[in-house]
């Protein structure tokens, strides 16, 4: 595990335990039994999605549990829900006031979010009832909010081009961005490049340390969502992006704690992913003002050329860290789709055959 990663889990732990520390008794119950089989990061996750729905509980929208406090909830009480409960609660979160120490603001959940947190209501209650704890599992009863398929949004070839033609060049910016522009230069080309020519996620990016990378075989490490390592390979041009920047990264001197860093930050600290997103979207409002470009977006445009070059789904999942190649399958489906109609065309019955004409009389009536 690199230091980045080992230091990413100790801060997790701690906000994890500190929103534990908030739930009903019965939810250390839960986490301690999935621990084994789940990430801190997921843990961290369904651990913030039930304090919301517990502070609902809590909020006065239900009578039944007015003048509570969410320590105060027990199992009783989680019997005296019904699945309607949970369906105003999600109904709820779609627009909401939340407080917190910096004051309130206002929170929307689409389908998806919506989705999960209710993945995490139905988790838990599914613990309690398969343990006896409860006699009834009204979360089981609600339906899952319909997912709508959003749109792949990618780079096309020559939009690649530009977007690194830009970072390498500066051109397009304003002068503001242009001065930060030739102290970020090579470490910017080397991002990109490592995000379109791999497919790395933004989390793997800001985790790669110096001795990740091995020039001599133009591979390196990382570490998968789940703390799993594997070894990707690059070709030339990202190792000339690589190289230049490393160049340059060896007369910096880090920040105590960043020393193994590779990708620095100016104030010479391990880069953020915030920090990534922003350089990102810099750099993708020159080249493509119409679409919206984030690290994932390059991600997928990877996997695109990927797919178009190989004809490979189980390649793409298996470089792109896919648990499950129908996760891939469902992104790239509409290149598949395209590909079986140009398979139709290939295909011919005769050699010679006449067109239909373009007003062929219906079939004969009886």
């Amino acid at each position: 595990m690199s230091d980045y990663q080992a230091k990413k889990k100790l801060d997790y732990t701690a906000r994890f335990r500190k929103i534990l520390s908030e739930l009903p008794g019965f939810c250390a119950l839960y986490f301690r039994a999935v621990e084994p089989t789940t990430s801190i990061l997921t843990r961290y996750g369904y651990a913030v999605d039930l304090r919301t729905f517990f502070r609902f509980l809590t909020s006065g929208q239900i009578d039944r549990f007015a003048g509570k406090s969410i320590r105060e909830l027990t199992l009783a009480d989680m019997e005296l829900l019904c699945s309607l409960d949970i369906e105003l609660y999600l109904e709820y979160i779609s627009l909401y006031q939340s407080k917190s120490s910096d004051g309130e603001k206002i929170i929307e959940n689409n389908e998806r979010a919506k989705s999960r947190k209710l993945s995490a209501i139905r988790a838990l209650f599914k613990f309690l009832y398969k343990k006896s704890m409860i006699k009834t599992n009204c979360a089981a009863l609600v339906d899952t909010p319909k997912l709508h398929e959003k749109a792949i949004i990618r780079l096309e070839a020559n939009e690649v081009a530009d977007l690194l033609d830009i970072a390498e060049q500066g051109s397009g910016m304003t002068s503001a961005q242009r001065r930060f522009h030739d102290v970020t230069k090579l470490r910017d080309v080397a991002i990109l490049s490592l995000f379109l020519g791999t497919g790395i996620r933004i989390s793997e990016l800001v985790g790669i340390d110096l001795n990740d990378i091995d020039f001599s075989k133009n591979e390196f490490v990382v570490t998968r969502k789940g703390g799993n390592q594997t070894t990707l390979a690059f070709g030339p041009e990202v190792a000339a992006a690589l190289f230049d920047y490393l160049e340059e990264r060896k007369k910096i001197i880090p920040q105590t704690g960043h020393e193994n860093a590779f990708f620095l930050s100016i104030q010479r600290k391990r880069i953020t992913p915030r920090a990534v997103e922003n350089l990102v979207k810099k750099y993708a409002q020159i080249a493509t003002p119409l679409k919206k470009i984030t690290p994932h977006k390059l991600r997928s445009t990877y996997g695109t050329m990927l797919y178009q070059e190989s004809g490979d789904i189980y390649l793409v999942a298996d470089v792109l860290g896919h648990k499950d190649v129908n996760t891939t399958r469902k992104h790239y489906a509409a290149m598949t789709e395209e590909k079986s109609r140009q398979a139709a065309k290939y295909i011919k019955l005769r050699e010679e055959h006449p067109e239909f004409p373009a007003d062929s009389p219906n079939e004969p009536e009886d």
